[in-house]
């Protein structure tokens, strides 16, 4: 698998969710969680969505139950608690695994470029619009960290 275009998930609705309907869009990818002392995240993630999806910035929630169990819910318990507690419109898959013998092989490929585990919930990874894995982000690195908005940004006006 060469580029982000390449995969297949699954929506947090059960559908298939082909990455490559995002072609052309810049992508941040994000391991989420419920109930992480980062979870207010989703605030700031929905509002950079909101802002700059027109410019071509798509958001991906990725729910993962990894680190200390805090994504314990089903998928339906999860885009409810998102969409009722954040109001969150980007899209979610279902839950995966981003580290371990089991990691979704879409993390696989993002760690080819940016190696080591995956740290916590809510670390980031900024997909070009080529496809291209170009940023990693620590997950308290929030959506206002001025690195993550300088990346995006540079990366919506190429």
């Amino acid at each position: 698998m060469n580029n982000l275009y390449d995969f297949t998930l699954t929506s947090i609705d059960g559908a298939a969710f082909p990455l490559s309907a995002f072609k052309g869009k810049v992508v941040l990818l994000v391991n989420v969680a419920s109930a992480c002392g980062l979870t207010p995240q989703y605030n700031g993630l929905q509002k950079m969505y909101t802002n700059k999806q027109q410019e071509g910035l798509v958001v991906i929630g990725l729910p993962c139950n990894q680190f200390g169990a805090q994504e314990p819910g089903n998928e339906s318990e999860i885009r409810d608690f998102c969409s009722t507690k954040f109001n969150v419109s980007f899209p979610m898959t279902s839950k995966i695994e981003v580290n371990g013998a089991n990691r979704h092989p879409l993390y696989q490929h993002l760690l080819e470029k940016f190696p080591g585990d995956i740290t916590w919930n809510f670390e980031k990874f900024l997909v070009n619009r080529q496809g291209e894995v170009i940023a990693r982000f620590e997950p308290k690195q929030g959506p206002m960290n001025e690195d993550l908005r300088t990346a995006i940004n540079n990366a919506l006006a190429h």
